[in-house]
């Protein structure tokens, strides 16, 4: 590999990994607005799935006495639902135009959680929790970007920040799993691919860890704000490498 491409593989996989270990998602929002400079969709994505795997994995058992897996299981069951149709995507579908609108809709709605007082939404109970997953899984099955409905929803249903974290790395993790089988089955992980994956995971492990150590000095505000402030760069970023890619 030419050393740009390299170092900007390494780049989006340090801040990636940072990320993912400071919030418990983030890495595909983050990594792909660096990857798809130097790579086509069809080797970013199965490399963010791959990454945010080696990532989520580093951190778990940081998080495993925090999952409320009664909490999380509508998420889990809805994801993996949605995961079958959204691997199907990544063959049909403009991944430029999905980018651009999921970078706008992060433009709008973290400012206004933001700007909104802290609420517990009770609106729709389980269910509801289960319709929020599916979206995260079609999302995550096409572009490895599983985390922000959820994030979303747990902003505006009042948990604190264990309960959230909880939710984020049990259903990112479940749902990036699935969609990396998927697309291992329907041929996209190549060797291209893996070679990638291998140079990326020192960085993706040590920002992991770095996040990681970060997370702990957070309080429950610090860490909304945070997650708020994080969705809201990878709007921009989507944004932005979306008006690239169209030149």
């Amino acid at each position: 590999m030419e050393l740009t491409p390299l170092i900007i593989l390494i780049a989006g996989a340090l801040c990636g990994g940072f990320v993912s270990g400071l919030s418990g998602f983030g890495l595909a929002l983050v990594s792909l607005g660096f990857w798809l400079y130097v790579f086509p969709p069809t080797v970013a994505v199965p490399l963010v799935l791959l990454c945010s795997m080696a990532s989520q994995a580093s951190t778990m058992r940081m998080v495993w006495q925090h999952i409320d897996f009664k909490l999380v299981t509508p998420f889990l069951i809805g994801g993996l639902a949605g995961v079958i149709p959204g691997s199907v995507l990544v063959a049909y579908a403009d991944p430029w135009g999905f980018k651009l609108f999921v970078g706008l809709f992060l433009l709008i709605f973290p400012p206004a959680l933001y700007f909104t007082p802290p609420m517990a939404l009770t609106f729709g109970g389980r269910w509801m929790d289960g319709v929020i997953g599916w979206i995260g899984g079609v999302m995550g099955g096409f572009a490895g970007l599983s985390g922000p409905p959820p994030i979303l929803w747990a902003s505006v249903r009042g948990w604190d920040k264990h309960q959230r974290r909880g939710v984020f790395q049990a259903f990112n993790s479940t749902v990036l799993i699935a969609a990396l089988a998927l697309q291992t089955a329907h041929g996209l992980v190549t060797r291209d691919v893996l070679y990638a994956a291998v140079l990326a995971l020192p960085a993706i492990l040590l920002g992991a860890w770095l996040g990681a150590r970060n997370y702990h000095a957070l309080s429950d505000r610090s860490f909304r704000n945070v997650v708020l402030a994080l969705l809201f760069l990878s709007g921009l970023t989507l944004v932005w490498s979306s008006f690239a890619g169209l030149r």
